[in-house]
Protein backbone atom coordinates (compact mmCIF):
# COMPACT_ATOMS: atom_id res chain seq x y z
CA UNK A 1 0.00 0.00 0.00
CA UNK A 2 1.13 3.47 -0.82
CA UNK A 3 1.14 6.29 2.24
CA UNK A 4 -1.14 8.55 1.17
CA UNK A 5 -3.02 8.63 -1.62
CA UNK A 6 -2.37 9.56 -5.37
CA UNK A 7 -3.32 12.38 -6.63
CA UNK A 8 -4.68 11.77 -10.27
CA UNK A 9 -5.95 14.44 -12.70
CA UNK A 10 -8.14 13.57 -15.43
CA UNK A 11 -8.48 15.97 -18.26
CA UNK A 12 -11.06 16.13 -20.99
CA UNK A 13 -10.07 18.16 -24.06
CA UNK A 14 -13.46 19.03 -25.84
CA UNK A 15 -12.47 20.75 -29.31
CA UNK A 16 -14.22 21.51 -32.78
CA UNK A 17 -12.40 23.72 -35.33
CA UNK A 18 -14.07 26.58 -36.97
CA UNK A 19 -16.82 24.54 -39.75
CA UNK A 20 -18.55 27.89 -41.03
CA UNK A 21 -17.42 29.29 -44.51
CA UNK A 22 -16.46 32.60 -43.14
CA UNK A 23 -17.85 34.22 -40.25
CA UNK A 24 -21.11 34.14 -40.63
CA UNK A 25 -21.84 31.42 -43.89
CA UNK A 26 -23.01 27.57 -44.22
CA UNK A 27 -21.66 25.54 -41.73
CA UNK A 28 -19.72 23.10 -43.54
CA UNK A 29 -19.40 19.66 -41.56
CA UNK A 30 -21.40 18.87 -39.03
CA UNK A 31 -19.73 17.69 -35.92
CA UNK A 32 -20.02 20.37 -34.02
CA UNK A 33 -24.03 20.12 -33.15
CA UNK A 34 -23.47 15.93 -33.62
CA UNK A 35 -20.96 15.99 -31.12
CA UNK A 36 -23.20 17.77 -29.31
CA UNK A 37 -25.68 15.59 -28.94
CA UNK A 38 -23.75 12.61 -28.49
CA UNK A 39 -20.45 13.40 -26.50
CA UNK A 40 -20.79 16.27 -25.00
CA UNK A 41 -24.22 15.97 -23.32
CA UNK A 42 -23.01 12.30 -22.49
CA UNK A 43 -19.65 13.69 -20.75
CA UNK A 44 -21.92 15.67 -19.00
CA UNK A 45 -24.32 13.29 -17.68
CA UNK A 46 -21.70 10.85 -16.61
CA UNK A 47 -20.91 13.45 -14.43
CA UNK A 48 -24.06 14.77 -13.21
CA UNK A 49 -24.94 10.85 -12.15
CA UNK A 50 -21.23 10.52 -10.49
CA UNK A 51 -21.19 13.59 -8.25
CA UNK A 52 -18.42 11.96 -6.05
CA UNK A 53 -15.61 12.13 -9.75
CA UNK A 54 -13.95 15.24 -10.40
CA UNK A 55 -12.26 16.39 -13.37
CA UNK A 56 -10.72 19.03 -15.41
CA UNK A 57 -12.80 19.92 -18.60
CA UNK A 58 -11.06 21.74 -21.38
CA UNK A 59 -13.05 24.25 -23.81
CA UNK A 60 -11.87 25.34 -27.07
CA UNK A 61 -13.95 29.15 -27.09
CA UNK A 62 -14.45 28.47 -31.17
CA UNK A 63 -16.78 25.21 -29.81
CA UNK A 64 -18.51 27.17 -27.10
CA UNK A 65 -19.34 29.84 -30.12
CA UNK A 66 -20.71 27.47 -32.47
CA UNK A 67 -22.58 25.34 -29.95
CA UNK A 68 -24.44 28.30 -28.75
CA UNK A 69 -25.38 29.13 -32.26
CA UNK A 70 -26.56 25.86 -33.30
CA UNK A 71 -28.85 26.00 -30.27
CA UNK A 72 -30.26 29.90 -31.52
CA UNK A 73 -30.36 28.64 -35.21
CA UNK A 74 -32.37 25.60 -34.09
CA UNK A 75 -34.74 27.48 -32.00
CA UNK A 76 -34.83 30.08 -34.48
CA UNK A 77 -36.27 27.56 -37.10
CA UNK A 78 -38.80 25.58 -34.61
CA UNK A 79 -40.06 29.21 -33.21
CA UNK A 80 -40.27 31.09 -36.81
CA UNK A 81 -39.15 28.39 -39.22
CA UNK A 82 -36.26 30.52 -39.70
CA UNK A 83 -33.70 28.47 -42.82
CA UNK A 84 -30.75 26.86 -40.41
CA UNK A 85 -27.14 27.75 -41.74
CA UNK A 86 -26.48 23.86 -41.82
CA UNK A 87 -27.51 21.85 -44.50
CA UNK A 88 -27.94 18.09 -43.05
CA UNK A 89 -30.11 20.06 -40.47
CA UNK A 90 -32.09 21.68 -43.53
CA UNK A 91 -32.47 18.52 -45.05
CA UNK A 92 -33.79 16.84 -42.16
CA UNK A 93 -36.26 19.69 -41.34
CA UNK A 94 -37.54 19.61 -44.99
CA UNK A 95 -36.16 23.47 -45.35
CA UNK A 96 -34.64 21.78 -48.28
CA UNK A 97 -36.04 19.36 -50.85
CA UNK A 98 -34.15 16.04 -51.05
CA UNK A 99 -31.81 15.78 -54.32
CA UNK A 100 -33.40 14.20 -57.40
CA UNK A 101 -29.83 14.16 -59.09
CA UNK A 102 -28.05 10.86 -58.71
CA UNK A 103 -24.53 12.59 -57.51
CA UNK A 104 -26.32 14.50 -54.84
CA UNK A 105 -28.67 11.33 -53.86
CA UNK A 106 -25.16 9.44 -53.53
CA UNK A 107 -23.40 12.40 -51.61
CA UNK A 108 -26.18 12.16 -49.16
CA UNK A 109 -26.19 8.69 -48.56
CA UNK A 110 -22.33 8.63 -47.84
CA UNK A 111 -22.93 11.39 -45.24
CA UNK A 112 -24.75 9.17 -43.75
CA UNK A 113 -22.57 6.75 -43.72
CA UNK A 114 -19.63 9.17 -41.60
CA UNK A 115 -19.80 7.36 -38.13
CA UNK A 116 -18.40 4.06 -37.28
CA UNK A 117 -20.92 1.55 -38.56
CA UNK A 118 -20.35 -1.38 -35.77
CA UNK A 119 -21.40 0.90 -32.69
CA UNK A 120 -23.55 3.35 -34.41
CA UNK A 121 -25.51 1.69 -37.99
CA UNK A 122 -25.32 -1.90 -37.45
CA UNK A 123 -26.79 -2.22 -33.15
CA UNK A 124 -30.11 -0.62 -35.24
CA UNK A 125 -31.42 -2.79 -37.45
CA UNK A 126 -33.70 -0.25 -39.36
CA UNK A 127 -31.04 1.83 -40.51
CA UNK A 128 -29.21 -0.92 -41.18
CA UNK A 129 -31.68 -1.90 -43.64
CA UNK A 130 -31.70 0.97 -45.35
CA UNK A 131 -28.22 0.66 -46.70
CA UNK A 132 -28.72 -2.83 -47.24
CA UNK A 133 -32.11 -2.33 -49.45
CA UNK A 134 -29.45 -0.88 -52.36
CA UNK A 135 -26.52 -2.36 -51.93
CA UNK A 136 -24.53 0.28 -49.90
CA UNK A 137 -22.18 -2.07 -47.52
CA UNK A 138 -19.11 -0.91 -45.36
CA UNK A 139 -17.07 -1.99 -48.23
CA UNK A 140 -19.05 -1.26 -51.27
CA UNK A 141 -19.60 2.19 -50.21
CA UNK A 142 -21.39 4.91 -52.76
CA UNK A 143 -18.90 4.10 -55.63
CA UNK A 144 -20.58 1.12 -57.22
CA UNK A 145 -22.39 1.62 -60.76
CA UNK A 146 -25.03 -0.65 -60.05
CA UNK A 147 -25.41 0.93 -56.64
CA UNK A 148 -25.52 4.25 -58.54
CA UNK A 149 -28.14 3.32 -60.90
CA UNK A 150 -30.80 2.40 -58.16
CA UNK A 151 -30.79 6.13 -56.62
CA UNK A 152 -33.41 7.06 -59.34
CA UNK A 153 -35.62 4.75 -58.26
CA UNK A 154 -35.86 5.94 -54.51
CA UNK A 155 -38.46 7.80 -52.81
CA UNK A 156 -37.86 10.73 -50.95
CA UNK A 157 -39.20 8.98 -47.71
CA UNK A 158 -36.03 6.69 -48.30
CA UNK A 159 -33.88 9.55 -47.55
CA UNK A 160 -35.86 11.47 -44.95
CA UNK A 161 -36.05 8.05 -43.11
CA UNK A 162 -32.41 8.09 -43.48
CA UNK A 163 -31.63 11.10 -42.58
CA UNK A 164 -33.75 10.90 -38.98
CA UNK A 165 -32.05 7.55 -38.40
CA UNK A 166 -28.28 8.57 -39.02
CA UNK A 167 -29.29 11.82 -36.29
CA UNK A 168 -30.53 9.03 -33.99
CA UNK A 169 -27.45 7.26 -34.10
CA UNK A 170 -25.77 10.18 -33.15
CA UNK A 171 -28.55 11.02 -30.31
CA UNK A 172 -25.76 10.35 -26.77
CA UNK A 173 -27.06 7.55 -24.58
CA UNK A 174 -28.10 10.10 -21.61
CA UNK A 175 -31.03 10.80 -24.33
CA UNK A 176 -32.12 7.86 -25.48
CA UNK A 177 -34.68 7.23 -22.26
CA UNK A 178 -36.53 10.37 -23.83
CA UNK A 179 -40.39 9.33 -24.29
CA UNK A 180 -39.70 11.07 -27.98
CA UNK A 181 -36.62 9.14 -28.62
CA UNK A 182 -38.21 5.91 -27.54
CA UNK A 183 -40.97 6.23 -29.75
CA UNK A 184 -38.85 7.12 -32.89
CA UNK A 185 -37.21 4.31 -31.82
CA UNK A 186 -39.82 1.86 -31.85
CA UNK A 187 -41.69 3.89 -34.98
CA UNK A 188 -38.46 2.49 -37.41
CA UNK A 189 -39.42 4.47 -40.76
CA UNK A 190 -41.78 6.29 -42.81
CA UNK A 191 -40.89 9.14 -40.35
CA UNK A 192 -43.12 12.08 -40.90
CA UNK A 193 -42.14 16.42 -41.05
CA UNK A 194 -43.87 16.17 -37.60
CA UNK A 195 -41.46 13.43 -35.81
CA UNK A 196 -38.87 14.92 -37.18
CA UNK A 197 -39.46 18.60 -35.90
CA UNK A 198 -40.06 16.22 -32.38
CA UNK A 199 -36.57 15.22 -32.77
CA UNK A 200 -34.78 18.56 -33.88
CA UNK A 201 -36.45 20.22 -30.77
CA UNK A 202 -34.82 17.09 -28.74
CA UNK A 203 -31.49 18.60 -30.71
CA UNK A 204 -32.37 22.03 -29.90
CA UNK A 205 -32.71 21.62 -26.49
CA UNK A 206 -30.01 19.41 -25.55
CA UNK A 207 -27.55 22.12 -27.25
CA UNK A 208 -28.57 24.91 -25.29
CA UNK A 209 -28.66 23.10 -22.55
CA UNK A 210 -24.97 22.27 -22.98
CA UNK A 211 -22.62 24.77 -21.49
CA UNK A 212 -25.31 26.04 -18.59
CA UNK A 213 -24.66 22.54 -17.52
CA UNK A 214 -21.00 22.32 -17.25
CA UNK A 215 -21.07 25.97 -15.56
CA UNK A 216 -23.10 24.35 -13.17
CA UNK A 217 -20.82 21.28 -12.37
CA UNK A 218 -18.69 24.15 -12.12
CA UNK A 219 -19.66 26.20 -9.29
CA UNK A 220 -20.68 23.08 -7.64
CA UNK A 221 -16.99 22.59 -7.07
CA UNK A 222 -17.19 19.35 -9.08
CA UNK A 223 -15.49 20.27 -12.35
CA UNK A 224 -12.77 22.71 -12.89
CA UNK A 225 -13.24 24.33 -16.48
CA UNK A 226 -10.07 25.25 -18.67
CA UNK A 227 -9.93 26.63 -22.35
CA UNK A 228 -7.62 26.44 -24.83
CA UNK A 229 -6.95 29.80 -27.01
CA UNK A 230 -9.14 31.38 -28.92
CA UNK A 231 -9.64 29.46 -32.74
CA UNK A 232 -7.11 26.65 -30.98
CA UNK A 233 -3.53 27.98 -32.79
CA UNK A 234 -0.91 25.91 -32.29
CA UNK A 235 0.75 29.31 -29.88
CA UNK A 236 4.84 28.25 -30.74
CA UNK A 237 4.81 27.70 -34.31
CA UNK A 238 2.67 31.13 -34.56
CA UNK A 239 5.36 32.70 -32.35
CA UNK A 240 8.48 30.82 -33.93
CA UNK A 241 9.07 28.48 -36.88
CA UNK A 242 12.20 27.60 -35.35
CA UNK A 243 10.52 26.05 -32.20
CA UNK A 244 9.80 22.95 -34.60
CA UNK A 245 13.75 22.32 -34.46
CA UNK A 246 14.46 21.31 -30.80
CA UNK A 247 12.62 18.04 -31.56
CA UNK A 248 13.17 17.76 -35.46
CA UNK A 249 16.44 19.65 -35.64
CA UNK A 250 16.35 18.89 -39.57
CA UNK A 251 12.75 19.46 -40.76
CA UNK A 252 12.34 21.93 -43.18
CA UNK A 253 10.57 25.02 -42.25
CA UNK A 254 8.17 26.91 -44.77
CA UNK A 255 9.07 29.07 -47.38
CA UNK A 256 8.05 31.95 -45.32
CA UNK A 257 10.82 31.89 -42.42
CA UNK A 258 8.44 33.16 -40.50
CA UNK A 259 4.38 34.19 -39.40
CA UNK A 260 4.53 37.86 -39.33
CA UNK A 261 3.65 39.50 -35.99
CA UNK A 262 3.15 36.10 -34.93
CA UNK A 263 3.54 36.64 -30.76
CA UNK A 264 1.23 39.43 -31.43
CA UNK A 265 -1.42 37.15 -32.69
CA UNK A 266 -0.68 34.53 -30.40
CA UNK A 267 -1.94 36.86 -27.63
CA UNK A 268 -4.94 37.83 -29.37
CA UNK A 269 -6.03 34.24 -29.25
CA UNK A 270 -5.62 34.14 -25.64
CA UNK A 271 -7.09 37.21 -25.02
CA UNK A 272 -10.30 36.87 -26.80
CA UNK A 273 -10.31 33.05 -26.11
CA UNK A 274 -10.75 34.49 -21.73
CA UNK A 275 -13.29 36.95 -22.96
CA UNK A 276 -15.25 34.19 -24.76
CA UNK A 277 -14.63 31.75 -22.07
CA UNK A 278 -15.75 34.60 -19.43
CA UNK A 279 -18.88 35.71 -21.36
CA UNK A 280 -20.30 31.97 -21.06
CA UNK A 281 -18.80 30.76 -17.75
CA UNK A 282 -18.96 33.26 -15.63
CA UNK A 283 -15.21 33.15 -14.56
CA UNK A 284 -11.14 33.34 -15.69
CA UNK A 285 -10.23 30.28 -16.17
CA UNK A 286 -7.11 29.19 -14.05
CA UNK A 287 -5.46 27.57 -16.46
CA UNK A 288 -5.22 27.20 -20.10
CA UNK A 289 -4.43 23.66 -22.33
CA UNK A 290 -2.36 25.04 -25.38
CA UNK A 291 -3.62 23.92 -28.78
CA UNK A 292 -2.47 20.14 -28.54
CA UNK A 293 -0.85 20.61 -25.88
CA UNK A 294 2.38 22.46 -28.05
CA UNK A 295 4.31 24.23 -25.29
CA UNK A 296 7.42 26.37 -25.74
CA UNK A 297 9.42 28.53 -23.41
CA UNK A 298 7.88 31.73 -25.48
CA UNK A 299 4.26 30.12 -25.08
CA UNK A 300 4.46 30.01 -21.17
CA UNK A 301 6.21 33.59 -20.93
CA UNK A 302 2.56 34.32 -22.57
CA UNK A 303 0.87 32.72 -19.90
CA UNK A 304 2.84 34.07 -17.41
CA UNK A 305 1.44 38.21 -18.85
CA UNK A 306 -2.11 37.21 -18.42
CA UNK A 307 -1.92 35.54 -14.86
CA UNK A 308 -2.43 31.94 -16.07
CA UNK A 309 -1.79 29.65 -13.67
CA UNK A 310 -1.47 26.13 -15.06
CA UNK A 311 -0.65 24.56 -18.58
CA UNK A 312 0.10 20.93 -19.60
CA UNK A 313 1.56 18.97 -22.56
CA UNK A 314 2.28 15.25 -23.32
CA UNK A 315 5.20 12.75 -22.29
CA UNK A 316 7.59 13.41 -25.03
CA UNK A 317 7.86 16.71 -24.40
CA UNK A 318 8.60 15.78 -20.65
CA UNK A 319 11.51 13.96 -22.00
CA UNK A 320 12.95 15.67 -24.47
CA UNK A 321 12.80 18.83 -22.37
CA UNK A 322 14.34 16.81 -19.36
CA UNK A 323 17.32 15.84 -21.35
CA UNK A 324 17.92 19.82 -22.30
CA UNK A 325 17.80 20.50 -18.72
CA UNK A 326 20.55 17.37 -18.14
CA UNK A 327 17.96 15.57 -16.19
CA UNK A 328 18.76 12.05 -17.39
CA UNK A 329 18.75 9.90 -13.95
CA UNK A 330 17.01 7.19 -12.69
CA UNK A 331 14.12 8.86 -11.86
CA UNK A 332 13.42 10.15 -15.80
CA UNK A 333 13.86 6.36 -17.20
CA UNK A 334 11.61 5.20 -14.07
CA UNK A 335 8.84 7.93 -15.24
CA UNK A 336 8.95 8.66 -11.16
CA UNK A 337 9.84 12.12 -12.15
CA UNK A 338 6.56 12.80 -14.81
CA UNK A 339 4.50 12.89 -11.86
CA UNK A 340 5.05 16.02 -10.51
CA UNK A 341 4.01 19.87 -11.79
CA UNK A 342 7.41 21.74 -12.91
CA UNK A 343 8.57 25.51 -13.19
CA UNK A 344 10.36 27.42 -14.79
CA UNK A 345 12.73 30.06 -13.32
CA UNK A 346 11.40 33.77 -13.03
CA UNK A 347 7.30 31.76 -13.72
CA UNK A 348 4.66 31.55 -11.83
CA UNK A 349 3.17 28.49 -14.29
CA UNK A 350 3.15 25.27 -13.29
CA UNK A 351 3.71 22.69 -15.88
CA UNK A 352 2.28 19.25 -15.59
CA UNK A 353 2.36 16.51 -17.97
CA UNK A 354 0.41 13.45 -19.45
CA UNK A 355 0.99 10.06 -18.89
CA UNK A 356 0.92 9.12 -22.66
CA UNK A 357 0.54 5.33 -21.64
CA UNK A 358 -2.88 5.63 -19.80
CA UNK A 359 -3.81 8.09 -21.70
CA UNK A 360 -4.08 6.31 -24.83
CA UNK A 361 -5.34 3.23 -23.05
CA UNK A 362 -8.80 5.46 -22.87
CA UNK A 363 -8.65 6.81 -26.34
CA UNK A 364 -7.55 3.74 -28.53
CA UNK A 365 -7.18 0.55 -26.45
CA UNK A 366 -10.07 -0.18 -24.27
CA UNK A 367 -12.76 0.56 -26.66
CA UNK A 368 -12.56 -3.45 -26.99
CA UNK A 369 -12.70 -4.73 -24.03
CA UNK A 370 -15.43 -5.28 -21.12
CA UNK A 371 -15.98 -1.87 -19.52
CA UNK A 372 -15.36 -4.02 -15.79
CA UNK A 373 -12.05 -5.68 -17.36
CA UNK A 374 -10.74 -2.18 -18.74
CA UNK A 375 -11.27 -0.36 -15.33
CA UNK A 376 -9.85 -3.06 -12.94
CA UNK A 377 -6.84 -3.19 -15.59
CA UNK A 378 -6.61 0.80 -15.42
CA UNK A 379 -7.51 1.30 -11.50
CA UNK A 380 -4.65 -0.98 -10.96
CA UNK A 381 -2.12 0.54 -13.22
CA UNK A 382 -2.74 3.48 -11.07
CA UNK A 383 -2.47 1.65 -8.15
CA UNK A 384 1.19 0.32 -9.00
CA UNK A 385 2.00 3.91 -9.41
CA UNK A 386 0.54 5.01 -6.21
CA UNK A 387 2.96 1.95 -4.37
CA UNK A 388 5.95 2.71 -6.55
CA UNK A 389 5.74 6.46 -5.55
CA UNK A 390 4.96 4.90 -1.90
CA UNK A 391 5.59 7.86 0.44
CA UNK A 392 5.89 10.50 -2.44
CA UNK A 393 2.13 9.63 -3.68
CA UNK A 394 0.96 12.30 -2.03
CA UNK A 395 3.07 14.67 -3.44
CA UNK A 396 2.67 13.92 -6.84
CA UNK A 397 -0.18 13.79 -9.58
CA UNK A 398 -0.40 11.72 -12.34
CA UNK A 399 -2.26 13.74 -15.47
CA UNK A 400 -4.29 12.08 -18.01
CA UNK A 401 -5.62 14.55 -20.60
CA UNK A 402 -7.08 12.84 -23.72
CA UNK A 403 -9.99 14.06 -26.42
CA UNK A 404 -13.18 13.95 -24.80
CA UNK A 405 -14.86 13.51 -27.91
CA UNK A 406 -13.33 11.07 -30.49
CA UNK A 407 -12.80 7.75 -28.57
CA UNK A 408 -16.70 7.16 -27.44
CA UNK A 409 -18.17 6.41 -31.14
CA UNK A 410 -15.78 2.78 -30.83
CA UNK A 411 -16.65 2.11 -27.41
CA UNK A 412 -20.40 -0.03 -26.96
CA UNK A 413 -23.10 2.58 -25.84
CA UNK A 414 -20.54 5.50 -26.24
CA UNK A 415 -18.80 4.80 -23.41
CA UNK A 416 -21.46 4.36 -20.90
CA UNK A 417 -20.35 1.34 -19.22
CA UNK A 418 -16.90 2.28 -19.21
CA UNK A 419 -16.86 5.66 -18.15
CA UNK A 420 -19.24 4.65 -15.23
CA UNK A 421 -17.61 2.04 -13.85
CA UNK A 422 -14.38 4.15 -13.75
CA UNK A 423 -16.12 6.71 -12.78
CA UNK A 424 -17.36 5.14 -9.62
CA UNK A 425 -13.89 3.12 -9.33
CA UNK A 426 -11.66 6.56 -9.25
CA UNK A 427 -14.20 8.11 -6.98
CA UNK A 428 -13.96 5.32 -4.22
CA UNK A 429 -10.38 4.09 -4.33
CA UNK A 430 -8.89 4.25 -1.01
CA UNK A 431 -5.35 4.80 -3.00
CA UNK A 432 -6.39 7.57 -5.25
CA UNK A 433 -7.37 11.00 -5.14
CA UNK A 434 -9.13 12.89 -7.67
CA UNK A 435 -7.95 16.43 -7.89
CA UNK A 436 -7.89 19.40 -10.75
CA UNK A 437 -4.81 20.96 -11.85
CA UNK A 438 -5.47 24.19 -10.04
CA UNK A 439 -6.10 22.16 -7.00
CA UNK A 440 -2.94 20.41 -7.64
CA UNK A 441 -0.78 23.50 -7.95
CA UNK A 442 -0.10 23.40 -4.49
CA UNK A 443 2.18 20.64 -4.51
CA UNK A 444 5.95 20.94 -4.74
CA UNK A 445 7.53 21.64 -7.87
CA UNK A 446 10.52 20.71 -10.37
CA UNK A 447 12.44 23.30 -12.00
CA UNK A 448 12.63 22.91 -15.14
CA UNK A 449 15.44 25.64 -16.82
CA UNK A 450 14.08 25.24 -20.70
CA UNK A 451 11.38 23.35 -22.47
CA UNK A 452 11.99 21.59 -25.75
CA UNK A 453 9.09 22.75 -27.80
CA UNK A 454 6.65 20.21 -28.56
CA UNK A 455 3.26 19.27 -29.06
CA UNK A 456 1.47 16.42 -27.15
CA UNK A 457 2.06 14.06 -30.40
CA UNK A 458 5.09 12.57 -30.26
CA UNK A 459 6.44 15.42 -28.27
CA UNK A 460 6.98 17.48 -31.70
CA UNK A 461 5.57 19.95 -34.56
CA UNK A 462 5.35 17.34 -36.94
CA UNK A 463 1.41 16.79 -36.99
CA UNK A 464 1.51 20.59 -38.39
CA UNK A 465 4.36 21.48 -39.79
CA UNK A 466 7.80 20.31 -41.76
CA UNK A 467 6.45 18.62 -45.08
CA UNK A 468 5.78 19.65 -48.03
CA UNK A 469 2.09 20.25 -47.85
CA UNK A 470 1.79 21.34 -44.16
CA UNK A 471 4.97 23.76 -45.09
CA UNK A 472 3.18 24.93 -48.18
CA UNK A 473 -0.31 25.69 -45.93
CA UNK A 474 2.03 28.15 -43.53
CA UNK A 475 2.61 29.53 -46.58
CA UNK A 476 -0.20 30.28 -47.57
CA UNK A 477 -1.55 31.28 -44.41
CA UNK A 478 1.51 33.79 -43.99
CA UNK A 479 1.17 35.38 -47.31
CA UNK A 480 -2.36 35.90 -46.23
CA UNK A 481 -1.03 37.65 -42.95
CA UNK A 482 1.51 39.99 -45.19
CA UNK A 483 -1.72 41.36 -47.01
CA UNK A 484 -3.63 41.39 -43.77
CA UNK A 485 -0.68 43.97 -42.34
CA UNK A 486 -0.71 45.77 -45.48
CA UNK A 487 -4.17 46.46 -45.37
CA UNK A 488 -4.79 47.47 -41.36
CA UNK A 489 -1.42 49.91 -41.95
CA UNK A 490 -3.03 51.49 -44.52
CA UNK A 491 -6.12 52.56 -42.55
CA UNK A 492 -8.65 51.77 -45.52
CA UNK A 493 -11.02 49.80 -43.31
CA UNK A 494 -12.98 50.90 -40.34
CA UNK A 495 -12.63 49.73 -37.24
CA UNK A 496 -15.79 46.74 -37.16
CA UNK A 497 -14.59 45.74 -40.42
CA UNK A 498 -10.99 45.41 -38.89
CA UNK A 499 -12.25 43.31 -36.12
CA UNK A 500 -14.37 41.09 -38.41
CA UNK A 501 -10.87 40.51 -40.56
CA UNK A 502 -9.00 40.10 -37.33
CA UNK A 503 -11.47 37.19 -36.29
CA UNK A 504 -11.28 35.99 -39.98
CA UNK A 505 -7.98 35.49 -39.80
CA UNK A 506 -7.85 33.99 -36.44
CA UNK A 507 -10.17 31.08 -38.18
CA UNK A 508 -7.13 30.46 -40.95
CA UNK A 509 -4.77 30.63 -38.20
CA UNK A 510 -6.53 27.28 -36.52
CA UNK A 511 -4.44 23.85 -35.79
CA UNK A 512 -6.78 21.67 -37.74
CA UNK A 513 -6.32 22.51 -41.34
CA UNK A 514 -2.47 21.70 -41.05
CA UNK A 515 -3.26 18.52 -38.70
CA UNK A 516 -5.19 17.10 -41.69
CA UNK A 517 -2.76 18.34 -44.70
CA UNK A 518 -0.44 14.90 -45.96
CA UNK A 519 -1.16 11.35 -47.81
CA UNK A 520 -1.03 9.49 -44.75
CA UNK A 521 -4.54 10.73 -43.48
CA UNK A 522 -8.05 9.57 -45.30
CA UNK A 523 -9.03 11.22 -48.50
CA UNK A 524 -12.78 12.80 -47.69
CA UNK A 525 -11.44 14.56 -44.30
CA UNK A 526 -8.69 15.49 -46.26
CA UNK A 527 -10.92 17.02 -48.78
CA UNK A 528 -12.89 18.40 -46.31
CA UNK A 529 -10.51 20.38 -44.65
CA UNK A 530 -7.95 21.52 -47.43
CA UNK A 531 -11.23 22.65 -49.11
CA UNK A 532 -12.71 24.88 -46.32
CA UNK A 533 -8.83 25.98 -45.35
CA UNK A 534 -8.59 27.30 -49.55
CA UNK A 535 -12.26 29.29 -48.77
CA UNK A 536 -11.78 30.78 -45.37
CA UNK A 537 -7.85 32.32 -46.75
CA UNK A 538 -10.23 33.28 -50.03
CA UNK A 539 -12.90 34.68 -46.99
CA UNK A 540 -10.08 36.95 -45.43
CA UNK A 541 -9.11 38.66 -49.06
CA UNK A 542 -12.23 39.51 -49.63
CA UNK A 543 -12.73 41.05 -46.55
CA UNK A 544 -9.18 42.95 -47.01
CA UNK A 545 -10.71 43.96 -50.38
CA UNK A 546 -7.70 42.33 -52.04
CA UNK A 547 -7.74 39.77 -54.90
CA UNK A 548 -6.91 36.15 -53.72
CA UNK A 549 -3.96 34.87 -55.42
CA UNK A 550 -4.67 31.83 -58.07
CA UNK A 551 -3.32 28.95 -56.29
CA UNK A 552 -6.06 29.01 -53.74
CA UNK A 553 -8.21 27.67 -56.37
CA UNK A 554 -6.20 25.08 -56.38
CA UNK A 555 -6.33 21.86 -54.08
CA UNK A 556 -3.19 21.66 -52.30
CA UNK A 557 -3.20 18.45 -50.36
CA UNK A 558 -5.12 14.85 -51.36
CA UNK A 559 -4.68 12.20 -48.54
CA UNK A 560 -5.47 8.42 -49.34
CA UNK A 561 -4.53 6.40 -46.19
CA UNK A 562 -6.47 4.80 -43.71
CA UNK A 563 -6.06 6.22 -40.38
CA UNK A 564 -6.62 4.58 -37.14
CA UNK A 565 -10.12 6.09 -35.66
CA UNK A 566 -10.56 8.19 -38.84
CA UNK A 567 -7.55 10.54 -38.25
CA UNK A 568 -9.28 11.99 -35.40
CA UNK A 569 -6.75 10.90 -32.62
CA UNK A 570 -2.78 10.30 -32.48
CA UNK A 571 -2.19 7.67 -30.17
CA UNK A 572 1.62 7.87 -28.45
CA UNK A 573 2.36 4.20 -27.57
Amino acid sequence: MANGQLNVVLCWHMHQPWYRNGLDGEYRLPWVYLHGIKDYSDMAAHLEKNTRMRTVVNFAPVLLEQIDDYAQQLSAFLSKGTAMQDKLLNLLAGVIPVPTDTAGRADLIAECQRCHAPTMIHPHAPFQRLFKMIGATDDSGVGSQHFRCSLAYLSDQYFLDLLTWYHLAWIGQSLQDLPIIQRLLQQGSEFSLADRRDLLGVMRDCLGSLIPRYRKLAERGQVELSMTPYMHPIVPLLNDFQNLHCSLPEAPVPQASEYPGGVARSRWHLERGIAVFEHYFGLKPQGVWLSEGGISDDAVQLLDEIGIRWTASGEGVWRNSCRLSAYDGADEHSKRSLFMPYQQPDSSVRLFFRDDGLSDLIGFKYSDWHARDAVADFVQHLENIAVFLNQNASKQVVSIILDGENAWEYYPKNGTYFLDALYAALSSSDQIKMVTFAEASHLPTRPLPTICAGSWVYGSFSTWIGSVDKNRGWDYLAAAKVAFDAVMAAGTLDKQQQELASRQLGICEGSDWFWWFGDYNPADSVRDFERLFRQQLHKLYEMLAVAAPDYLDKPMSHGGAIAENAGTMRRNT
